[in-house]
Parts: C-alpha cells; sequence; structure tokens
C-alpha cells in the first residue's frame, strides 16, 4: 500500500527531541518512569511530572514527555525493569544518543545514579545495561506483546512493519468543525486568532489537522463554544457512512461518550430524530454535557423501546481498540488478550440487535477502532449468513477514496495517517 502520511518516521522524531533538556533531572523523570512501569497510564504520569515541574521551557516539557512515553512504549526492548536502566537504554538504543550523554542523562553517568532502586557505586561498566542488538522477533523489535505481535503479523504480512512504525508515534490531534456553529474555514481562521496553526484533513470534509505542538485544546474559546470536537479523522469518516441526512430517525447504538454522535447531528443539521444508546449511564451523562455545548439536539436513551425503528443505525462496537495505539504509548501493555477473544461474541451479538432497529430501506452500519479481522470482517460476514434481508454496501456509496476499500472501510494508520477503523455498511432490503 502507498505510504500517505506526512508525518516523519519515529526515529526522525526522537533525533530531534531536546534532550539536553533532562540534565539534572533523572530523578524527577525516573520517579515518572517507574509508575508508568508499574502499571500507571502513561498520560496521567506526564500530566503530573509537568505539573509538579511548571518551570519548564518548551524544551524541558517536550524532553520530558518523550522520555516517559518512549520508556512506556519500548519497554521489551529496553534492560531491566528499572526506570533509570530503562531511561538509559532507551536513550541509547532507541533515541540514538551516545552511551555518555545517555548515562548522565538518566543519571548513571560515574557509576553513580540520582535516580531511586539501584544502590550507588557499583562502578559505571558493571550499571550501565549492555547494548540492546538488533531484534529478529517482530514482537521485540516494535515493542509489542505477542498477541498483538502475531495478529499484526497474519493479517498485514509485510505491511505490518509499516504499520508497526507509524504506531511508535504519537498521532496527531484531529480535530472536526461542528458544522452547526461554524464551518472549516471559519475554525480555520478562528484558531490561528487563538495561536493555534492547522490545516484541513485529506478525507474528512469537516476536519483540521493541528500543527501547533501540545496546545492546551480543550481550553480553546472555540471549544468552550462548542465549536469543534477532538476526533480522529477516521472516526469522522465513520460517521459520515451513516450518511444521516436531515429529517430522518437515526440511531447511534453504542454512543459511548458521543464522539460520532455529535457528528451525525451536526450532519441532521438538527432536523429530524437523533437517538443516542448506551449501557454506560456514566458516558451518557458526559454525551449530554457534549451536545448542549455543541448546540446538538439528541435524545439520550439508557433504555431503548423494542419496537423503535431507524432510517440509519451505527453499531460502533466495544473493541480490543488496536487501531488507536499510538494514542496511548502504554495502551498496548494495558489491553488484555482475554478480553480480545471475548470480543466477536458480543459484538455480533450487537449486531443482531440493531439489525432489528433498521426499518426497510434503512441503513445499517457495523464499526469497530481496531484491526483484528476476528472483530471486523468475521463479524461483518458471521452477520451477514444469517440477516438475509440486508445487503451488503459499498462504503461511503462509492464516493471515497479506493484506498479505503471497496467491499469494507478500512482507514490504517501507516496509509492514511489516521488511526486504524473499519466499518461494514448493510441496506435493509425488506
Amino acid at each position: 500500500m502507498r505510504y500517505l502520511t506526512e508525518a516523519m518516521g519515529f526515529r526522525e522524531r526522537l533525533a530531534a527531541v531536546p534532550w539536553g533538556a533532562l540534565e539534572g533531572r533523572a530523578a524527577t523523570v525516573c520517579d515518572a518512569i517507574a509508575r508508568t512501569l508499574a502499571g500507571e497510564a502513561a498520560e496521567r504520569c506526564v500530566e503530573r511530572a509537568l505539573r509538579a515541574n511548571r518551570e519548564l521551557d518548551r524544551d524541558g516539557r517536550r524532553a520530558f514527555a518523550e522520555a516517559i512515553f518512549g520508556v512506556s512504549l519500548w519497554r521489551r526492548r529496553l534492560a531491566g525493569a528499572d526506570a533509570g536502566a530503562a531511561l538509559f537504554t532507551f536513550l541509547r538504543d532507541v533515541a540514538g544518543l551516545d552511551e555518555v550523554a545517555a548515562a548522565r542523562l538518566a543519571g548513571l553517568s560515574g557509576g553513580t545514579r540520582s535516580s531511586p532502586g539501584l544502590a550507588p557505586s557499583f562502578g559505571r561498566a558493571a550499571l550501565l545495561p549492555a547494548k540492546v542488538g538488533r531484534a529478529t522477533n517482530f514482537a521485540e523489535r516494535w515493542s509489542f506483546p505477542d498477541w498483538i505481535a502475531a495478529s499484526f503479523e497474519r493479517d498485514f504480512g509485510p505491511a505490518a512493519e509499516a504499520l508497526a512504525e507509524a504506531l511508535a508515534s504519537p498521532g496527531p490531534i484531529f480535530v472536526r468543525a461542528n458544522a452547526l456553529l461554524t464551518d472549516r474555514a471559519a475554525l480555520l481562521r478562528e484558531l490561528a486568532a487563538e495561536g493555534v496553526a492547522t490545516r484541513p484533513t485529506r478525507f474528512a470534509p469537516d476536519g483540521l489537522v493541528l500543527e501547533t505542538e501540545r496546545p492546551n485544546v480543550l481550553g480553546l474559546a472555540a471549544h468552550r463554544a462548542g465549536r469543534f470536537e477532538v476526533q480522529d479523522e477516521a472516526s469522522q469518516l465513520v460517521a459520515a457512512l451513516v450518511g444521516a441526512r436531515p429529517g430522518e430517525t437515526v440511531l447511534d447504538l453504542c454512543a459511548g461518550a458521543g464522539g460520532k454522535t455529535l457528528a451525525l447531528a451536526a450532519a441532521m443539521r438538527n432536523a429530524g430524530r437523533l437517538v443516542a444508546h448506551d449501557v454506560d449511564g456514566d458516558k451518557l451523562a458526559r454525551l449530554a454535557i457534549r451536545a448542549r455545548r455543541a448546540g446538538a439536539t439528541v435524545a439520550v436513551l439508557r433504555e431503548l423501546p423494542e419496537a423503535f425503528v431507524a432510517d440509519r443505525v451505527l453499531v460502533d462496537a466495544p473493541c480490543s481498540e488496536l487501531g488507536a495505539l499510538r494514542r496511548g504509548p502504554d495502551l498496548r501493555w494495558r489491553l488484555r488478550e482475554a478480553d480480545a477473544l471475548a470480543f466477536p461474541a458480543v459484538q455480533l451479538n450487537l449486531l443482531r440487535s440493531a439489525a432489528h432497529h433498521v426499518r426497510p430501506g434503512g441503513r445499517l452500519v457495523y464499526a469497530t477502532c481496531t484491526l483484528r479481522r476476528e472483530e471486523n470482517d468475521d463479524v461483518a460476514r458471521a452477520f451477514e449468513r444469517d440477516a438475509t434481508a440486508f445487503e451488503r454496501e459499498a462504503p461511503g456509496d462509492g464516493r471515497l477514496d479506493s484506498s479505503f476499500g471497496a467491499e469494507a472501510f478500512l482507514a490504517l494508520p501507516h496509509v492514511h495517517g489516521t488511526d486504524g477503523f473499519f466499518a461494514a455498511v448493510w441496506r435493509r432490503a425488506r
């Protein structure tokens, strides 16, 4: 497949990090790293470290975040469970620093360290982990749990290398202009006035990609006023596959906190009936708050009447989330294979339930943010074996870029620069 993303590879990105800003701060950085290695979410550890060190300049903040995220992501390739040793090995063997600089910044130079967990004065040669050799195993080379690596190698073959590299760097921040209150061109100008540079997305008509590094997106006046939502470009496209139109009845069956629900509301221009359903009451409460801010008219229902039917139904099913691995460097280590194995049965049941709510002539869309065949194509084909009233349709009515697929929609980080998403579309014939 053609590599479309404009972002630099992870090696080039790490080479551009101002690592010198870590000088003298090994203890603070290693404390955060130790918490991530113990299971705490890396994003939370970064936020805590930055709040505790508000004097850091831009270079310092970037170096802190990259060090904590980097060790969290690459932990399988890093020698030792100790935070200082892991940071040293990351800086030397992944980021490409020379050994002396890596040891100094990790607090290991001169045979002593400032980070906790190891007694000092063993001598420098004894302290420094041996250089990690080139890994021949895909899972070790790209620092994946075995079950995720096996899934990628099986389903993507030679392209698994490009996929793994794309997942080794944080994804860009995408936002969707809320068409109920603004448009993409106006939002681009408004964000520029707030000091945030953006560019239009390649595929989604209402999307922008943020070019300013790590802005406080949720604190922007445009967000507080509901004029945009943070939403990956592929997620925006999945919502568009529903084809919601003003005046229709549309059901978002697994609405969650409502990212796609709000995109559907914008497409419907608040004309018609949009119903958001989920079994998680807390998520629905957050959706209601977001809908008020966005000026979106949404009926939020935790209990869905059995006789309810809609013109269009979206099943954004719970899944193993492998398509979103670049959104959290430690997500790959917190996902469980046992959960992944259980999802297909849950997904198929949801899809069959959703089918009963689609009126004749209506559209049904099944979507996930994972890349596992068992949760995507296999579930779609299992549904089709029994649901003879439903006919598969081309995703996007055939108007999407051909790289997304003809029979099913598949967005890929290494091809489209988005998170990984799958979707299948059917029309109910009778």
